[in-house]
């Protein structure tokens, strides 16, 4: 019992205040039903999500939410508005879109009404909400990765606006300001795409593996 009052005095929206009358509310609900009772609302969890995004950074609001998928088992393969666990809501290019891990590394983004396709301008839109991210499409989903540490090892001007990057563990970087024209370079080479974006500067990574 002293675990779930903990679990959801952390993170489900109650203060110490509430320890006594958690406890006996809690006393009440079968063990199966406790975690589900405590999580929070997505009301909340989407308002302490934008206080974090917007006062600290994209990076802590993201592992805010993944401290919460991790705590009350929120992880999930099924992506739709109506699938009952909470998610982060987006908009995006005036559509509602929404936001779930699905395991301690990934994360999806998933619109509310499916569009036919994914396209670029919408993978490089959320590349620019989560700078942190890396944003691919894989299996038909919009997936979202941190971007791990990076080694260069040759950097090449293709243009005045893009740059060639190799990285040391083979992929190429795109960097520049024009996104229609790394698109334009990215499409000369072989391999799958992943989208970030930061500080204005749009990079698309080939992996050639």
């Amino acid at each position: 019992m002293t675990d779930y009052v903990d679990l959801a005095i952390k993170y489900g929206g109650y203060t110490s205040l509430d320890r006594v009358y958690l406890t006996n509310l809690l006393g009440t609900i079968p063990e199966d039903l406790r975690l589900r009772m405590i999580t929070p609302p997505p009301s909340v969890l989407n308002a302490y999500f934008a206080e974090l995004y917007q006062k600290k950074s994209p990076k802590e609001a993201m592992e805010y939410f993944l401290d919460l998928s991790r705590a009350f088992d929120l992880f999930t393969d099924e992506f739709s508005f109506d699938e009952g666990k909470p998610f982060i809501r987006l908009n995006l290019s005036g559509k509602s879109y929404g936001l779930a891990y699905v395991n301690e590394e990934l994360a999806c983004v998933f619109a509310e009404h499916p569009a036919a396709a994914i396209t670029p301008s919408i993978l490089f839109e959320i590349a620019e909400i989560f700078p942190h991210c890396l944003v691919f499409e894989k299996d038909g989903k919009i997936c979202l990765q941190e971007a791990g540490p990076e080694v260069v090892t040759k950097t090449e001007a293709l243009t005045a606006l893009t740059d060639l990057i190799t990285l040391e563990d083979g992929r190429f970087k795109l960097s520049g300001y024009n996104q229609e024209e790394l698109l334009e370079q990215a499409h000369t080479y072989s391999g799958n795409l992943s989208f970030r974006s930061e500080n204005r500067t749009a990079m698309i990574y080939i992996d050639r593996k």
